[in-house]
């Protein structure tokens, strides 16, 4: 409230969102996932896949008639590199870019490529097996710091949306305090 002189909402049980959360326990459904599944619905056409590439990475499904049905959560890129870095005697903390190959011969190409192209093909495979359950293809997002870095060696077409979450809380905050368009 000081910076905008705003009064500040905190997403959760009460707070209008207009998500329709089909899981068991919609409570425990994470202000990030609820905005950025906002915002997406609001943006593109259902069903959605949503990859959330942060601490952690989740992976929101949102089906034909724009219901939260349920997602995936599993460690983080930046998460699992520093689990790899500081849990391990020979592995170094390193950037994380695209090797030229899959198949390298060096030791930080290596984790690079593990990292990249393994959490591409990780996103891959989460299409395919969601796209299977839910009976139909779906429009792919890829949100998070690290999105745009993975997305382009996904083969998997998808759209990367890297305001996704901000665009979601704005969404929000308006849905709940009657000041659309300020």
């Amino acid at each position: 409230m000081l910076i905008t002189g705003k009064k500040s909402i905190v997403i959760g049980p009460g707070v209008k969102t207009g998500l329709n959360i089909k899981t068991n326990n919609p409570a425990e459904l994470g202000a990030d996932m609820v905005a950025g599944a906002v915002a997406s619905i609001d943006k593109y056409p259902c069903p959605q896949i949503i990859f959330d590439l942060g601490t952690a990475t989740t992976a929101s499904v949102i089906d034909k008639n724009g219901c939260f049905i349920g997602c995936s959560i599993l460690c983080g890129v930046k998460t699992a590199l520093n689990a790899l870095s500081s849990k391990t005697a020979q592995l170094p903390q390193i950037d994380i870019t695209a090797p030229k190959n899959a198949i390298c011969t060096n030791t930080i190409d290596c984790m690079r490529s593990g990292t990249v192209y393994g959490t591409a093909a990780m996103i891959d495979g989460l299409v395919k097996r969601f796209e299977k359950e839910l009976g139909e293809k779906a429009t792919v997002i890829i949100t998070g710091g690290l999105g745009s870095v993975i997305a382009k060696h996904c083969e998997t077409q998808a759209i990367v949306d890297k305001n996704l979450v901000i665009d979601g809380l704005r969404l929000i905050y308006d849905k709940n305090t009657q000041e659309k368009g300020k």
